[in-house]
């Protein structure tokens, strides 16, 4: 169209083949309010000048901030051969591994992802992954339902309210009951969680650490929950899964997740991963693709789909769910970094976060007019209260070079002035002091 449109003749010789006398014949059957405002394309450009162009779009992108930015998703560092092995065109185009014989390493990769999903969280059972934390949260709601034929559901308020709405837009044309229990000083409030359980509770949806990067132990709500016949449902980080009591310990009957910090990058808000464990007794209601090892009639181990078709839809109420899809390429980033990094190399950067978070509350204690909030353990997130609009704070720290946090004011209301700062083990010592410079000269003064 671009090269037709460069001579009103080649443009004439176009709408004669279609068969359309001019332009507005040819669109006549799009509505005006969707046409397009001019069809005057400029001529092509070089390959050089094409670059240029985008390298010059490229730049009025906030790329160059140094972020301490989180609320779900993180700026974590990514060891280059994880890009080096998922780039692989082996992986790259095996999307579908729907022939076994054909698909043995892209299987293999998924049965080993599950493997660290496990291994990760406690349990016993992981599929190869969902769409993102937030999907894997909703999914684990129906999980819960068909395994206890009950339809209301308890949650949390420290879970992300991003997952929140997410939830409610799934659920939003069905007949299931949500009931949220705020948190109290940062930690899920027992006594009003306890007051809502009762016979008609499917589950009880938690995260550790939570929105406000609080960590708490459900053991407590947990045990509750299942005097109830209740599951315990819990998303986690799994980053901070290497230092904290895992979803297996503390009794939990699904864990979810987000997979971003695990090798993929922010990406300006995806694609992601959303990834899912469960005890075994609950393994053929979890949704989506389950990798299962196996052994050929000669008895050489091989990797199928197991368990469940992936056409689900073709089932209607029978089915597990509406995935008929994964994220596979995120899922074998996700797979790739745990393997580099190893139990002990997540450890380490586990405790890197929580350290260097910890550096930047005791730099940030020291402004003046800055109050950090402590009344909970966090691991490498936590609310700072300022005397201005946090949100209004963040446009002016952008101007500094920071993406400063996350504004609670824009979920919580009455929060307007409260802060969201992630610190991962990326942020140095002095770009921490920076930071905590810019903040102190744009709130105090």
């Amino acid at each position: 169209m671009a090269y037709i449109a460069n001579t009103p003749l080649q443009q004439q010789e176009m709408l004669k083949k279609c068969g359309a006398g001019n332009i507005n014949e040819l669109f006549a059957d799009i509505p005006d309010f969707l046409r397009p405002l001019s069809l005057d394309i400029p001529k092509g450009k070089s390959e050089f000048e094409v670059m240029r162009c985008l390298e010059e779009l490229a730049l009025r992108n906030y790329s160059h901030l140094t972020c301490f930015l989180g609320g779900g998703f993180y700026d974590h560092f990514i060891p280059a051969a994880v890009d080096a092995l998922a780039g692989r065109s082996e992986f790259y185009t095996s999307y579908t591994p729907y022939q076994p014989e054909l698909s043995q390493g892209t299987l293999q990769a998924f049965y080993e992802y599950q493997s660290h999903i496990c291994r990760l969280t406690d349990l016993d059972v992981s599929n190869s992954s969902l769409y993102d934390g937030g999907t894997a949260l909703y999914e684990a709601c129906q999980m819960a339902i068909a395994a206890t034929g009950r339809r209301k559901i308890i949650m949390d308020g420290g879970v992300n309210p991003i997952y929140r709405k997410m939830i409610y837009s799934y659920a939003a044309n069905l007949s299931i009951d949500f009931i949220e229990v705020p948190v109290s000083h940062g930690q899920s409030e027992r006594h009003a969680l306890f007051g809502l359980l009762d016979t008609a509770t499917a589950a009880i949806i938690l995260q550790n650490p939570n929105f406000f990067g609080v960590i708490d132990d459900h053991s407590d709500i947990v045990k509750k929950c299942h005097e109830h016949g209740a599951l315990a449902i819990q998303s986690i980080n799994p980053i901070a899964a290497a230092l904290l009591k895992s979803p297996g310990e503390t009794g939990v009957d699904i864990a979810t997740g987000e997979g971003q910090p695990l090798g993929i990058p922010l990406s300006f808000g995806g694609p992601y991963l959303g990834f899912m464990a469960a005890r075994k007794k609950y393994a053929r209601k979890m949704p989506g693709r389950i990798v299962g090892k196996t052994v050929d009639r000669n008895g050489n181990d091989g990797f199928v789909l197991t368990l469940q078709a992936r056409e689900q839809h073709i089932r209607r109420e029978k089915a597990t769910s509406n995935i008929c899809t994964n994220q596979a390429l995120c899922a074998l980033r996700a797979h790739i970094y745990l393997s580099l990094m190893g139990s002990g190399g997540l450890a380490k950067t586990a405790q890197l976060c929580f350290d260097k978070a910890h550096y930047a509350k005791q730099r940030i204690k020291a402004i003046p007019c800055v109050q950090v909030m402590e009344s909970s353990p966090t691991f490498h997130e936590f609310t700072v209260r300022l005397p201005v609009d946090a949100g209004a704070c963040v446009g002016r720290m952008i101007e500094k070079g920071f993406a400063a946090g996350f504004p609670l004011g824009r979920y919580y209301p009455g929060m307007e002035n409260y802060l969201l700062v992630a610190v991962t083990e990326k942020r140095t010592k002095c770009e921490i002091g920076t930071f905590c410079e810019a903040l102190e000269e744009v709130v105090c003064r």
